[in-house]
């Protein structure tokens, strides 16, 4: 079983793949993988480059200048992701050839950038506002007002709900939302014994 995860920054994905890598699954974390990719694929970060002139030096993005450009400007948000999905779509299918019993895609963009074709269900991790913006800020060491510029920036709650199969609220304490996906996981019958 293939798992699509999606959601806004800063709702707590990553517990519920934790979960999941915990009853051996494997993990496909976009973003991780997007960082890979700025590290090994050449021409994504030459696309890059090109498309937002001055955010790559000597070989590297420099990702607060790139957000500062795309959190505040739709258009360039588009055009980012054109470049970027393509790359992590094709190494997530490559990164699955090996037809794992159980695995997870991690992906803010999992419908946008056609990584949802690849899912056999997907789930929605959501969370209020103020929780992300409050775990941006320590995580990402950022600045509320650019916290806030992210968020505003992707979609809203709602819009995660009807794309996918499920949602998950993390609207808790960590350990309860922990709990909760254990339990999710548990209804999906997908619990190592």
């Amino acid at each position: 079983m293939i798992i699509g995860i999606t959601g806004g920054t800063g709702c707590g994905k990553t517990t519920l793949l934790k979960a999941i890598e915990g009853q051996g699954g494997q993990i496909c974390d976009c973003d991780a993988i997007y960082h890979e990719l700025l590290a090994s694929d050449a021409g994504m970060l030459a696309a890059i480059g090109a498309r937002f002139p001055g955010v790559v030096a000597g070989g590297v993005l420099d990702r607060k200048k790139l957000g500062a450009i795309v959190f505040a400007d739709e258009e360039a948000l588009l055009d980012l992701n054109r470049i970027t999905h393509a790359a992590v779509k094709r190494e997530v299918a490559r990164r699955l050839e090996s037809g794992p019993s159980l695995a997870a895609i991690d992906a803010i963009g999992l419908f946008e950038s056609g990584l949802s074709e690849l899912c056999d269900i997907t789930v929605a991790v959501t969370a209020p506002t103020e929780d992300r913006v409050r775990r941006l800020m320590k995580r990402d060491g950022i600045s509320e007002e650019y916290a806030r510029s992210r968020i505003a920036a992707q979609h809203g709650e709602d819009w995660f709900r009807e794309k996918c199969d499920y949602v998950l609220e993390n609207n808790g304490e960590f350990h309860a939302f922990a709990a909760k996906c254990l339990a999710f996981l548990q209804g999906l019958d997908i619990m190592k014994a």
